[in-house]
C-alpha cells in the first residue's frame, strides 16, 4: 500500500460587501498563525480599509503557496508588495486596483521576483506607462490590467 501525501489548498475572501465583514491588520495576524496557512493559494481582501502593510507583511511571510492575492482598496505601500515578491514564489496574478500608495519601485520588484506572475491590475494607481513598459520589459506575457493612469 503506498502512502500519499494529501496537500490541501484553500481560498479566503473577505472583499468588503460579503456580508458586511471587515478585517484589520490584527485579523490577518491571526490568520498567519492558523497551521494551514501556508496551504493558502487565494485571498481577496479588497477594499478592507482597516488593511496595512503591517497585516500583509506579517500574513506573506508565512502564506508562502499564494497563488491569487487581491488586495485593491487597501492602503498598502511598496513595503507590501517587497514582501510579497520575497515570499510568494508562486504568485500567478495580484489585484492592486486603487492601491495609490504603491509606486513603480515596488511593482517592478514584484514582477521581477514573481516569475510566475500572468496577471496584474494596477487600475486606479499611479503607475505610469514607462512603469508599464518596463513590466513588460521584464516579463513580455504579463497580462496588465489598466487605467486611470496618472
Amino acid at each position: 500500500m503506498t502512502t500519499s501525501l494529501l496537500h490541501l489548498s484553500f481560498i479566503i475572501n473577505y472583499s468588503r460587501g460579503r456580508w458586511g465583514c471587515q478585517i484589520s491588520d490584527r485579523g490577518l495576524e491571526d490568520i498567519s498563525s492558523a497551521k494551514c496557512v501556508s496551504n493558502l493559494t487565494s485571498i481577496s481582501l479588497w477594499g478592507m480599509i482597516g488593511i496595512t502593510d503591517k497585516g500583509v507583511v506579517h500574513l506573506v511571510s508565512r502564506a508562502n503557496s499564494l497563488q491569487h492575492l487581491n488586495i485593491g482598496g487597501t492602503f498598502i505601500t511598496d513595503a507590501s508588495l517587497f514582501a510579497i515578491a520575497d515570499n510568494c514564489p508562486y504568485l500567478k496574478s495580484v489585484i492592486l486596483w486603487s492601491c495609490r500608495h504603491v509606486i513603480a519601485d515596488g511593482i517592478l520588484v514584484l514582477v521581477s521576483k514573481c516569475r510566475r506572475l500572468e496577471s496584474i491590475n494596477i487600475w486606479g494607481t499611479r503607475i505610469s506607462v514607462d512603469c508599464c513598459i518596463a513590466m513588460l520589459t521584464i516579463r513580455p506575457p504579463l497580462d496588465i490590467k489598466l487605467g486611470g493612469l496618472l
